[in-house]
C-alpha cells in the first residue's frame, strides 16, 4: 500500500466556468472545463508543491468521470482510491459566473445525489487513511448518507492522529437542514486535530463569530490547530500556545473561488514542513491569492517556486519569517 502525504475524501466533479466574464449564464456563449470539487482541488494544491497526494472520491462511468481520472493524474495526484460507480448518477458539473472582483455566483449541478456522496465505509481505503500524514475532508461529505457513515468510518480508523484536518466548507445548498448541519459540523470538529474555515463557517462549527473567540471554541474541543479565514483581512491561528495574524496579500481578482484551495493545499505542504506558523500563514496566503489572481482552479495552483518568488518580497518588507 502507497503512502501518501496526503489522502483528501469528498466533492469532486467538473467545473464549467465561462469564457465571456461580466455576463450571467444566459448571455455566455462558451464555457472551459476543468477538474473541480474543493477536496480535488487542495489535493492538486499539494501536488504542486511535490506532495504525494490521493483523492477519495467517486465518479460515474460517463465522459465526465473519464475526464477526471485523467486529469487528476496530469495535475499529479494518484487516482488510485477514486471509484467508479456504473448504476448511479452522473458525473456532476459546476457553472459559475465571473465578476470580478469579489462576486463569483455558483451553480452546483448534483442532485438529488453525486456519486461522491455513495461512497461507503466498507469501500473505504482504511490502510491509506489510517498511514497519511495529513487527512483531509470537508463538512460536504456530511451531508448525505452513506458518505457520512463513510466520513465517520475513517475518522475511526484515523483515531484522531496528528493533521487530520476538517475543512469547514459549509455550504448551504448541500444541506436540507440547517440545524442538522450546525449539528453534524459540530461533531466533525470533535474528530479532527486541525479546523479550517472562514469567520461564517466557523460560526456554523462554535456559534463563535468573533475570530479570536471561534478559535478558542475550537480548540477547547480538542483541536490542535484553528485557522480562521478573514478574507481582505487576511488569516488568524491559534494554537494552545500562541495566535498569528497575517495581513492580506495584494492581486488583483480574477476569480476567488478556488482560493481557499489553494491555500489549503499550501497549508498541508507548511505543516508537514514543519515550518513555524507565520511562515506557514504566509506562505498558504500568497498561494491563494496567486490562484484568485488567475481564471480556473484546479491548473491554476502555484508551484513553491511560483509562491516562494512573491514571499520573499514579503520577507524583505517584514523582516525573515
Amino acid at each position: 500500500m502507497t503512502s501518501y502525504d496526503l489522502v483528501a475524501i469528498g466533492r469532486v466533479g467538473v467545473d464549467l466556468y465561462p469564457l465571456q466574464h461580466g455576463l450571467t449564464l444566459d448571455e455566455v456563449r462558451s464555457f472551459e472545463k476543468f477538474l473541480g470539487g474543493s477536496p480535488a482541488n487542495v489535493t492538486v494544491a499539494a501536488a504542486r508543491h511535490g506532495r504525494r497526494a490521493a483523492l477519495v472520491s467517486a465518479t460515474a462511468a460517463d465522459a465526465f468521470g473519464r475526464f477526471i481520472h485523467r486529469e487528476l493524474l496530469q495535475l499529479g495526484v494518484d487516482d488510485a482510491l477514486m471509484q467508479t460507480i456504473a448504476d448511479g448518477p452522473p458525473t456532476p458539473v459546476t457553472f459559475c459566473e465571473v465578476f470580478p472582483p469579489d462576486h463569483f455566483p455558483i451553480w452546483f449541478y448534483r442532485y438529488p445525489t453525486a456519486p461522491d456522496l455513495l461512497i461507503t465505509a466498507e469501500s473505504l481505503p482504511l490502510q491509506a487513511i489510517r498511514d497519511a500524514k495529513v487527512y483531509w475532508s470537508t463538512v460536504t461529505g456530511l451531508s448525505q448518507e452513506p458518505s457520512r457513515a463513510a466520513h465517520h468510518a475513517a475518522w475511526d480508523e484515523r483515531g484522531r492522529a496528528p493533521l487530520t484536518v476538517l475543512d469547514l466548507d459549509y455550504r448551504a445548498v448541500f444541506w436540507r437542514d440547517p440545524n442538522e448541519a450546525r449539528d453534524q459540523v459540530r461533531e466533525a470538529v470533535r474528530r479532527a486535530t486541525v479546523a479550517v474555515g472562514n469567520v461564517e463557517e466557523c460560526e456554523i462549527a462554535t456559534g463563535e463569530s468573533d475570530p479570536e473567540r471561534a478559535g478558542r471554541a475550537l480548540l477547547a474541543t480538542g483541536v490542535e490547530l484553528a485557522v480562521v479565514k478573514l478574507g481582505a483581512r487576511g488569516v488568524f491561528a491559534m494554537t494552545a500556545d500562541e495566535q498569528v495574524t497575517v495581513g492580506p496579500f495584494p492581486v488583483r481578482v480574477v476569480n476567488g473561488l478556488g482560493a481557499g484551495d489553494a491555500f489549503g493545499g499550501a497549508l498541508v505542504h507548511g505543516l508537514l514542513e514543519g515550518w513555524d506558523l507565520e511562515r506557514t500563514l504566509h506562505f498558504a496566503n500568497v498561494a491563494g491569492a496567486l490562484v484568485a489572481g488567475r481564471f480556473e482552479c484546479s491548473t491554476a495552483m502555484p508551484t513553491t517556486a511560483e509562491v516562494q518568488a512573491l514571499l520573499s518580497d514579503v520577507e524583505v518588507a517584514d523582516g525573515a519569517i
